[in-house]
């Protein structure tokens, strides 16, 4: 069916339908054209409009769920009929049934074995977080994110090996004396305080000789006074040693290492025979 206004031209595709089928209306060459909200009345729904640029043409997708005879209103004294036929059932050979109960499906073993993986999955995560917390909580964790290596020498070793890698620098040879004397004494303050706990590196060079003295070690005093005294000469009172006093302050360095970890090392087990 088509009808004409001077150009313009509208038409169904299908005049008539099954009750909820589809039919498609042209309208070619208007000068206005209708929305989708104009034409959803009288029993009629629009769902959709494509235009056509090169053809001038609305396309517009009409269904109806209203069985009976509807105008499609195009404008106000200007309609297109579209015919809405219902749905016959026969009622002598269809067989009309209570709806069904819903019915339990039993599980499968996939399904079942997905839940025991899930619970499985919850422990181990579970369990995996308890480790981490008490792994964080004991400083563990923080030492296996540090950056710098744990260092497994004993004092003793990590002393020596700083005063000899402080000799292969031949730092007062060079003219640097203080910087030679400083660091020997700050390898003696630090070995002090790992080995005995007396924090020495915070002490001035006479309280560390009195705390040594008060803690009754058997180490020669005068070792550590004459390395503090030489030392102290240098930095305060812009003393130069003679050589042999620079090598004497690395040699009784070294002396009073190996002495004191002798007295504090720990005691290895004295396992049964």
């Amino acid at each position: 069916m088509g009808e004409a206004r001077g150009q313009a031209v509208a038409k169904l595709s299908a005049d008539t339908i099954q009750l909820g089928d589809q039919t498609t209306l042209s309208i070619q060459r208007a000068r206005t054209y209708p929305s989708t909200e104009q034409l959803s009345q009288n029993g009629i729904v629009a769902l959709d409009q494509k235009f056509d640029s090169a053809q001038h043409t609305m396309y517009t997708t009409l269904t109806s769920f209203e069985p009976g005879v509807h105008y499609v209103k195009l404008s106000p004294d200007d309609s297109l009929q579209l015919t809405v036929l219902d749905v016959d059932i026969d009622t002598t050979t269809a067989e009309i049934r209570d709806i069904a109960p819903i019915e339990k499906v039993p599980y499968t073993f996939w399904e079942i074995f997905r839940w025991v993986l899930l619970g499985l999955g919850i422990l181990a995560l579970s369990f995996a977080g308890w480790w981490f917390w008490k792994k964080w909580k004991s400083g563990q964790v923080r030492e296996w994110l540090s950056s710098e290596p744990v260092d497994s020498r004993t004092p003793e070793e990590r002393a020596l090996d700083n005063l000899e890698a402080l000799r292969q620098k031949q730092l007062w040879q060079a003219g640097r004396t203080k910087e030679y004397h400083t660091e020997l004494t700050d390898t003696v303050r630090t070995f002090i305080e790992e080995s005995t706990g007396i924090r020495a590196t915070d002490m001035t060079s006479d309280e560390t000789i009195e705390e040594m003295d008060n803690g009754n070690w058997n180490v020669e005093s005068n070792l550590l006074r004459d390395i503090f005294t030489t030392a102290d000469l240098v930095k305060f009172a812009k003393s130069e040693p003679l050589p042999h006093e620079h090598d004497r302050s690395m040699t009784e360095a070294v002396e009073f290492v190996k002495s004191l970890w002798e007295q504090v090392k720990p005691k290895e087990e004295v396992k049964d025979a």
